[in-house]
């Protein structure tokens, strides 16, 4: 894994640790969207506005409440084709939604009962943990303690004793997290289909800067 962060200046010992937490997900968001193109823009908001109102009182009959279902602006646009010269096709209306589902076991009749009210287009399932706030500072105390373990190794085999903590440089989180799933440890399963939610993992990183004290008495 390479993390383009580093202590510039060299001096004592600098290390870095890393941790990560593996839990089971608590929270599901689906993302989808209604995209209807009709000749006239006028029509085209209208059947994409009724099937927002669809989408959101099929999403509401699971028992989902409106906090957690975002709607985006309709959007409205011009449609084309192109061949030998572009052709109009129509005005092309848009709608998204993120819905949160707190009862992952209702993820795929809520996938299924919102494509039938009219969402055409599904971007995706991600799922998260609630809790990840705790789960982060649990990795970062995971993160030092594997630094000052590898620092007081380096200090055994040079000869020399650790001293204090003098530099702390915290590394970006999404930065771990992206170089997790590069690696084949995604937040949403492992290769087994996006409604299988396995583990969600929570990576924290850290560079510690140690002073080294004084020789080790042989």
């Amino acid at each position: 894994m390479r993390i383009d962060q580093s202590i510039e200046t060299p001096w004592g010992i600098s290390v870095f640790g890393a941790a990560s937490i593996d839990a089971a997900p608590d929270v599901a968001r689906l993302r989808v969207a209604i995209k209807e193109t009709r000749q006239q823009a006028g029509e085209a908001f209208e059947v994409t506005r009724r099937g927002v109102n669809r989408v959101r009182e099929v999403v509401r009959g699971h028992g989902v409440p409106d906090r957690h279902i975002s709607t985006s602006r309709l959007n409205l646009e011009s449609s084309y084709v192109y061949g030998s010269e572009r052709k109009f096709v129509g005005y092309e209306c848009t709608a998204s939604f993120v819905i949160e589902l707190r009862t992952l076991d209702a993820l795929e009749a809520v996938l299924v009962d919102v494509v039938e009210a009219g969402a055409n287009e599904v971007g995706g399932v991600e799922f998260d943990v609630r809790a990840k706030k705790e789960l982060r500072a649990e990795a970062r105390r995971g993160a030092v303690a594997a630094a000052r373990e590898k620092a007081a190794l380096y200090a055994e085999a040079a000869g020399v004793r650790l001293g204090g903590v003098v530099h702390i440089k915290d590394v970006d989180s999404e930065q771990m997290q992206s170089s997790y799933r590069s690696h084949g440890r995604s937040a949403a399963g492992e290769g087994e289909g996006d409604l299988t939610p396995g583990r969600v993992t929570v990576t924290a990183g850290v560079f510690i800067g140690f002073s080294i004290s004084e020789d080790v008495e042989s």
